[in-house]
């Protein structure tokens, strides 16, 4: 399991750890609005990576923002020098999301890696496993699998208007802008490119709290050889040990049902354990 802090500060990550007995894979922090035109001023993120790395011992992971940017005085940092600083601050690993489906699109475009994508300047520094690729998506239904030139798949419940079919649409800044690349062709170039792992975030199944989307993780966790972590929808212990029977994930992350303590970290390993999935209790 992967403990997500979209938002929050260092007592209280380090607080849910030592008395709820989180026993988690890594703890990751989104930082989804401050800072986007000049990253290496997020000051308050920064302090909370320091402090964090020196009181919470799990692998960190940090994103937004990072890129290729220039300042408003007009002096140019490389994604790898925003790395740097995270890196220096305590992260273990970069979420790389909107410049990675820009670097996917050009790639799928060309067909030439020109090694200057962030995703590509960060692997090759630091190594891939280091970089996770953060995919926010949302569902295109369709009436029939051919529709689109995207990969689709044949839903397990019909769409509102019952369609059979659906195709899973990547977005950037947030998930406020549609891209024209679909999340199967995205994950196979972005394994390509360099990414260590990828981190699916269905945003039609975002605080619905009725399952993550299995379609879904499903196709993405099938088509590539890196680990996938599922996202988006859990509501209680039986979407965990769903995921991880019907797909090929390698983790499950969940935020706000434990931020709200709606459901405890100790009953989601129970029970993961009473249906024979192996986890440390």
């Amino acid at each position: 399991m992967l403990l997500d802090y979209g938002a929050g500060n260092v007592r209280s990550v380090r607080n849910a750890i030592r008395h709820l007995g989180f026993d988690i894979k890594d703890v990751s922090f989104l930082n989804i609005t401050g800072f986007r035109d000049f990253p290496l001023g997020d000051l308050p993120m920064l302090q909370v990576l320091r402090y964090t790395s020196e009181n919470v011992f799990v692998p960190l992971i940090v994103g937004g923002g990072i890129r290729d940017f220039t300042d408003a005085n007009g002096r140019h940092y490389t994604s790898l020098e925003v790395a740097l600083e995270y890196f220096r601050s305590g992260a273990d690993k970069i979420s790389i999301g909107s410049d990675a489906v820009y670097a996917a699109e050009e790639y799928l475009r060309t067909g030439v890696k020109t090694g200057k994508s962030s995703l590509e300047q960060i692997s090759r520094v630091y190594g891939n496993q280091a970089v996770v690729v953060s995919i926010d998506l949302r569902r295109v239904y369709l009436k029939n699998s051919d529709d689109v030139e995207f990969k689709a798949v044949r839903l397990t419940n019909p769409g509102p208007n019952g369609e059979e079919y659906a195709w899973y649409q990547c977005t950037v800044n947030g998930g406020r802008e549609g891209r024209p690349i679909g999340a199967y062709e995205l994950a196979k170039a972005v394994e390509e490119l360099g990414a260590g792992e990828i981190l699916l975030n269905c945003i039609d199944c975002d605080g619905q709290g009725k399952g993550f989307d299995i379609d879904l993780i499903k196709l993405i966790s099938d088509a590539v050889s890196i680990p996938v972590i599922a996202s988006s929808g859990a509501g209680g212990v039986e979407h965990f040990s769903e995921v991880f029977a019907k797909t090929n994930a390698s983790a499950a992350l969940a935020a706000g049902i434990f931020h709200r303590k709606e459901v405890p970290v100790q009953s989601v390993k129970e029970h993961l354990s009473k249906e024979g999935i192996e986890v440390r209790i």
